[in-house]
């Protein structure tokens, strides 16, 4: 890839992740190779269960405890964010993949995980070859300026609402 710009999905809606996870598909259909960076999530969700059958094209790390963080983070959760944001941006500084994908890191930022200085410097440090996607609610001004393509999901109607759990296959 010659040029790669930053995106950036993000919103109160369903689909960001999703998202990511189809630009992924698209990639490796082309035969690029694709590096996803999961912060705070863990576990092995059906979306990941189905990637890994692609190594070693696309390579999939979980930097969470599986755990949602209220009020201040535990210095464990921060560890693993910390972890996360150096091992993806060496992915990312290697050129050894085409596409990087850093799930739910505007997440991490908003529950002081890591700071948006952080975020700002992993985008400065991209080189122009890669194709950078992060992903989360809530992203903050700083980084909107700073991506190339941003979309917001935004929540109209959820089956949530109305009591329905996660269901295998759709949600999770």
């Amino acid at each position: 890839m010659q040029r790669g710009f930053v995106q950036l999905y993000t919103g109160n809606g369903k689909g960001k992740t999703t998202a990511a996870l189809g630009l992924a598909l698209r990639a490796f259909g082309a035969g690029l190779k694709i590096y996803l960076g999961q912060f705070i999530k863990k576990g092995s969700f059906s979306e990941i269960k189905a990637l890994r059958r692609f190594h070693p094209n696309i390579i999939i790390h979980q930097y969470g405890r599986g755990r949602f963080i209220r009020g201040k983070p535990n210095p464990a959760d921060i560890r693993c964010a910390h972890k996360g944001l150096n091992d993806l941006s060496r992915a990312m500084i290697s050129k050894k993949y085409n596409l990087v994908i850093a799930d739910e890191i505007i997440c991490a930022l908003n529950t002081g995980l890591i700071s948006s200085k952080e975020v700002l410097h992993l985008i400065d440090r991209k080189p122009a070859s890669v194709e950078l996607v992060l992903t989360g609610r809530n992203a903050p001004n700083q980084i909107i300026k700073h991506s190339d393509l941003v979309t917001e999901m935004r929540k109209i109607r959820h089956p949530f609402d109305k009591g329905v759990g996660g269901r295998r296959g759709i949600e999770f």
